[in-house]
Parts: structure tokens; sequence; C-alpha cells
């Protein structure tokens, strides 16, 4: 990551951090990524019932593998047959994982999705909810936030599923309403009702798209 990106991202996250407590949810800041790791870890207890949506990040930080290889029951909906079942087992998990697609500099997490899994879940449902999200997903309001979601995560998603969307083809949301379309359901996170129930993870880092 360029050097003056990441000195910005240095002070940037100290602002983003007051504006997700402003909202009831709880702020971590990370430098790379095996201390995004180490934080998220320490945020799910041994023993714990985890599942995720499709979070790129949560991946990429190499939290998948860990919890896979630990004291965990992590239910990794790849290895079922029965899609829908694994995704219903998100809704009475002790902790569900996941990424966002863009947040705001004062603290709103912005999600779009296809099937609604990830934002249903996200919304109610598991007990605990922790995010991982790079320092390159933070925009200056629910706009630039939105933009970013629907022209930089949903074509990127698109293409890397391989679906026949007009933005997987121009890399630009035409608003479409394409059977193939991710751009289902939006969920705009503004406060949490639940004291100590979603967790940002914020790392200095480029993950996810």
């Amino acid at each position: 990551m360029n050097e003056n990106i990441v000195k910005r991202n240095q002070l940037l996250w100290q602002t983003v951090i007051r504006g997700l407590q402003s909202r009831n949810m709880s702020g971590y800041y990370a430098e790379n990524r095996d201390e995004a790791l180490k934080i998220a870890l320490s945020l799910i207890p041994e023993g714990s019932t985890v599942t995720m949506g499709g979070g790129m990040s949560v991946h990429e930080i190499g939290l998948v593998n860990a919890l896979k290889s630990g004291n965990y029951n992590f239910v990794d909906r790849d290895a079922w047959e029965d899609k829908r079942a694994a995704a219903l087992q998100a809704y009475d998990a002790d902790v569900f994982l996941a990424s966002c697609n863009a947040i705001t500099e004062d603290g709103v997490l912005v999600n779009i999705d296809g099937n609604a899994n990830r934002v249903s879940a996200i919304a109610f449902g598991p007990k605990k909810v922790v995010f991982i999200v790079g320092m390159n997903k933070v925009c200056k309001d629910v706009d630039g936030a939105m933009k970013r979601a629907r022209n930089v995560a949903a074509p990127t998603n698109a293409q890397r599923f391989g679906l026949s969307t007009p933005c997987s083809k121009t890399g630009a949301c035409l608003n479409c309403k394409s059977p193939d379309t991710i751009c289902c359901q939006f969920l705009i996170t503004r406060f949490s009702r639940f004291a100590d129930r979603i967790h940002v993870i914020l790392v200095n880092d480029t993950l996810g798209f």
C-alpha cells in the first residue's frame, strides 16, 4: 500500500471508531492482517458456533483457516450440499463473520446482497457480528458508500461469480433488473440497538472489493 495512504489511514481510523462508538457499535484498529486476526480471535470464545457470509476479507486475514483448525464449531457453508440449510445456521449462531461493502467516516455500514442471507444475519439473529473491514472501504458519507457498493463491490463480485449482469460487462452499475443481479437488498446499519453485538475491525490494508 502507498506510504501516504498508510499515514492517512493511521489518522482516519480514529474518526471512524468514534463514529462507531456513537452508534453503539465497537470499533478496533489493526495495523496489519496478523494484528486483525489476533483481535478477531479475541472476540470469539473457544467453543463458539461461528458462521459467515461471503466476505473475502475474512479469508484474507486468515480467520477462516484459524477457526477450522481451532476449537470452534465453524459452519463451513461451502462444505454443505444444502446451501439454504447452511445459511439458516447463522440466525442462532454465537458469532457471524462478515465484511462490508463500504463504511462511512462517521461509522455507518453499507451492504448490498443478492440472496439476503448476509444482510439479514447482520440485521438480526446471531448474538455477535464481527466485521473485517479494510481501510480501502472508508467513504466520506452514505452517498459515497452507496456509490462504492454499487460501482466497485457489486461489479467485482458479479465478475467473480461469473454472473451475466450489465455491471459485469461494463464495470459500473446500470441499476439493472437482471435475473442475475446481486443488488437485491440494501442494508444501511446506522445504529445497533444491542450493545456489544456489532464489532468492526478496521485494517490498515486493502481487503476485499
